[in-house]
């Protein structure tokens, strides 16, 4: 139970955040621009923070856990593979997205096509992403807090989700963007602060004894490889050769966008200038991947010491709803063991998990209600003062939709791959609308609606209709391969963009490359003044590759020096260093 002095963390960690909120709340309510990006004027290291700090949600370290639990540590090639999606936003779109100068990632839409069918799109994205999408995220952001105060402090799901909803909804209404981003750094220290604590007090508990005896015990020790296990095919495919041949270019999955988008083009299009978008993606990269990671697989390697199944789990908290006992509530029951003071800390890094992510989620989903479908479609000519009160009213109601779709969630790989079926097929194309001139808006509502009714087949019908069970990689690998073939024999079949929309977008964004020829050749001055005369992409791919060797390096690296196989470990840190100052020394010459 909680104390005197974790309370006192708890109370102190609302005040702070509240005050953070009421603070800028002056400058957020001058404008839509200010109250959804912060004035285009945030420095790189504030914005690539902040992307770490929304990453980090109080699901996230369940969900590391539940594939932890399940395939070992090389499970999370699941999301590791994401990686190198977040490399390509790095050094090729983060860029491209701050030349853009849209406001949200959807006013892109009408940027790049044109037509009825890109306002269309640009509509219905609003709504399919802004509302229903982002609440499908928020609803399993809010699950883990049900399941962490179930365990915690054995309050109701509907408690949970009120209190939750009340305390976020206020803070994030209040703030704007520039709240959102000042607070989340304050949460991402205390976030980290509370991951590796409870790692540090779990080595220590008498069932586990050291870091040495948890590496040793029998339910742990065929569990560590960091690659799975090729003998056993099913699990090669599921969690590592899709992950990294077909997941991470293939499938939209928030955070992780193949060519950016979302809360990560937000936090772009809100920075100072180009090198400042780079430089924040970066940070957020190497922080993600590299730094978080180990402190949440020790937690998750202790439990299976501690709760070796799903049966153990349930007979230690008979007092919470078996529906909702899966593997990833071995994170929070772990919580249990921690000691006055270190519990009240951890508590407040995980409303600070919460409360981030859901922030974020809540402003840039508004945004999108806002500025792309009430003020494009609805009120063409509504002041500032009243987008950002149409913008708060927007924050209250995703909040509410999320938490009565939280009620019904069970578990977070189960929201996981829900988003990753849906997003499956979709991802190619967000990466070659950049760079291929043919793709249109027709291209993007093929793929959009293939993806989803492939999804929805799979959830509802497929079983239904006596098929036999297909695994997770497998319908995901089907969804990728029918929207993909979908959308390119829609974008052959149907008009491009009118020509004078794709120069405009040349001129602005300056892609350059190949794939913009056919717009450019027929006159030599459109060609200069819209073609980019340096086409930096070999660079640019070099860049990628010498960034994801230097993060996997130092990932890898660091689970073997916690494992003591020092040659690996050795290895890897030389790999990292080696690969890190090639990365810098070709970005320096790049940018000279």
């Amino acid at each position: 139970m909680l104390q005197a002095v974790d309370w006192l963390f708890i109370i102190v960690y609302f005040i702070l955040s509240l005050v953070i909120g009421l603070v800028v709340s002056g400058r957020s309510g001058r404008s839509s621009a200010e109250f959804f990006l912060s004035g285009r004027n945030m420095p790189w290291w504030l914005l690539g923070f902040s992307m770490v700090a929304t990453t980090f949600a109080t699901d996230t370290p369940n969900l590391v856990t539940n594939m932890v639990r399940e395939h070992g540590v090389a499970g999370n090639w699941l999301w590791w593979a994401f990686l190198l999606t977040g490399m390509m936003t790095v050094f090729i779109y983060s860029r491209l997205w701050r030349r853009s100068g849209v406001m949200t990632d959807l006013e892109f839409y009408e940027l790049r096509y044109s037509g009825r069918t890109a306002a269309f799109l640009r509509g219905f994205r609003a709504i399919y992403l802004g509302a229903f999408f982002n609440v499908v995220i928020m609803a399993a952001v809010t699950l883990g807090a049900i399941k962490f105060s179930s365990v915690l402090f054995g309050i109701s799901p509907l408690k949970t989700v009120f209190f939750a909803a009340l305390i976020t909804v206020v803070y994030s209404a209040v703030g704007g963007l520039t709240g959102v981003l000042v607070t989340d750094l304050f949460q991402f220290v205390i976030a980290m602060a509370g991951s590796f604590g409870v790692a540090w007090y779990v080595l220590g508990l008498p069932q586990i004894g050291s870091l040495k005896n948890l590496l040793l015990h029998e339910n742990v020790r065929n569990s560590l490889s960091i690659l799975p296990d090729f003998s056993d095919t099913n699990t090669l495919l599921a969690v590592f050769i899709i992950p990294l041949a077909v997941q991470w270019w293939s499938v939209w999955y928030p955070g992780a966008e193949p060519g950016g988008g979302g809360y990560i083009a937000q936090r772009m299009l809100a920075a100072k200038n180009e090198n400042h978008a780079l430089a924040a993606t970066l940070l957020f990269n190497v922080a993600h991947y590299a730094l978080r990671p180990w402190p949440w697989i020790i937690v998750a390697l202790s439990s299976m010491v501690i709760y070796p199944d799903l049966a153990s789990l349930a007979a230690a908290f008979p007092h919470i709803d078996q529906n909702i006992v899966k593997n990833d509530l071995a994170y929070p029951a772990m919580l249990t063991f921690l000691p006055s003071g270190l519990l009240g800390l951890v508590v407040a890094s995980l409303f600070a998990a919460y409360m981030s992510t859901i922030s974020t989620h809540l402003n840039w989903g508004s945004s999108y209600l806002v500025n792309d479908f009430y003020r494009r479609f609805v009120r063409r000519k509504a002041g500032e003062k009243e987008l950002v009160l149409t913008g708060r009213i927007c924050t209250i109601l995703l909040m509410t939709a999320a938490c009565f779709l939280a009620l019904v969630l069970s578990n977070s790989l189960q929201a996981f791959n829900i988003m990753l079926q849906i997003g499956a097929g979709t991802g190619l194309l967000f990466i070659l609308r950049w760079f291929w001139w043919r793709i249109n808006a027709v291209s993007e509502i093929t793929a959009m609606v293939i993806s989803f009714l492939v999804a929805v087949y799979f959830e509802f019908f497929h079983l239904r209709l006596g098929f036999t069970a297909l695994s997770d990689w497998e319908k995901l690998t089907i969804g990728v391969a029918l929207t993909t073939a979908g959308w390119i024999v829609a974008t052959y079949l149907t008009r491009p963009s009118e020509r004078e929309t794709l120069i405009s977008f040349c001129r602005l964004v300056r892609p350059g490359g190949p794939g913009w020829r056919e717009v450019l050749k027929d006159t030599a001055e459109e060609s200069g003044r819209a073609g980019n005369p340096r086409w930096d992409m070999p660079q640019n791919i070099l860049l990628m590759l010498f960034g994801c060797i230097a993060v996997y390096s130092a990932l890898f690296a660091t689970g073997y020096w916690i494992y003591a196989s020092y040659l690996p470990a050795v290895i890897l840190t030389v790999t990292g260093v080696i690969s890190s100052w090639s990365l810098l020394k070709i970005w320096r010459k790049t940018n000279t």
